[in-house]
């Protein structure tokens, strides 16, 4: 009997730091591993990040991958089985979708893989700033086997505990795990063997967040550039992209008014806003984005 492929699911909220931990799993991890990668936004920003890293990934975008792409999510895994036959496949799922849906997807469409485990990244620093969590948010710190508190380097120690508590107190199976970056030992993420059956999942999207995209052959001023993140409106949660500027291109990062930058070989600059009621807003930031323009 052909052993069936072991499926880990990585979710968590918006700016989370999903990504990032993937990045850390590709540079630390030796196995063949496949990933499918759902984003929300019209540029598919995560997957350029991750791209030539020496592993295949299916991609998933415009929509949510445990709603309505689960027929694509369906395809590319057999796809990648099929054609690659990892070693094992890691999802990782927009920061609005919610894994139960997608852990039962998995466990009555896919019989030839197994769901081995969730891991959840949930933002330390956000947590203490924006303590009500969202009803999706809650669902995927329920569904976890593992939970990422990361970002603890950005909250005061002694808030530490109280987060952890919380977490705790909405699931007491999970294991915490404080993270740096999401900094972790790859092989806690794995082998986990989740074997509890899924109920068929009573899913409801929250449809308040909103997307638009911009991009641009130009170079940026940095200083000009900086100023307009210091100044995104607070209804944009999540921004993120990479940036041309004359001494070279940046990843850029933004999560609900904190952001950071950091060299990454991009060609254009392509920008992604996600956020709340933001349609209002949008043209605003493009104009804003223009007068970033380096003069020649």
């Amino acid at each position: 009997m052909t052993p069936r492929t072991p499926i880990t699911l990585i979710t968590g909220p918006l700016g989370s730091g999903k990504t990032t931990l993937l990045r850390h799993i590709l540079a630390t991890k030796a196995a063949k591993i496949a990933i499918v990668m759902n984003e929300f936004g019209e540029i598919a920003i995560d997957t350029k990040v991750i791209e030539g890293k020496n592993v295949r990934i299916a991609e998933l975008g415009g929509g949510c991958v445990c709603c309505s792409l689960l027929g694509e999510f369906e395809a590319a895994v057999n796809e990648i089985i099929e054609k690659v036959a990892p070693e094992m496949i890691i999802v990782e799922t927009t920061g609005l979708a919610e894994p139960e849906a997608l852990a039962f997807n998995i466990q009555e469409a896919l019989p030839q893989c197994r769901l081995d485990g969730v891991v959840s990244v949930i933002d330390a620093d956000m947590l203490v700033r924006f303590p009500e969590l969202g009803h999706t948010t809650r669902l995927q710190i329920e569904g976890a086997d593992i939970l990422l508190l990361n970002k603890i380097d950005l909250v005061d120690a002694t808030e530490i505990e109280a987060l952890e508590k919380k977490l705790y107190e909405i699931n007491s199976t999970a294991a915490i795990v404080r993270t740096e970056r999401c900094q972790i030992d790859p092989e806690l993420l794995f082998g986990i063997g989740r074997e509890k059956k899924v109920a068929h999942p009573r899913h409801k999207h929250q449809p308040e967040f909103e997307s638009f995209a911009f991009r641009s052959e130009k170079i940026f001023s940095r200083d000009c550039f900086a100023r307009f993140a210091n100044s995104l409106p607070a209804n944009v949660v999540r921004a993120k992209g990479f940036v041309r500027f004359a001494d070279g291109a940046q990843l850029f990062n933004f999560v609900a008014g904190r952001w950071d930058l950091e060299p990454f070989n991009a060609r254009d600059t392509e920008l992604v806003f996600i956020g709340k009621n933001i349609a209002s807003e949008k043209q605003a930031i493009l104009d804003a984005l223009d007068e970033c323009i380096a003069q020649k």
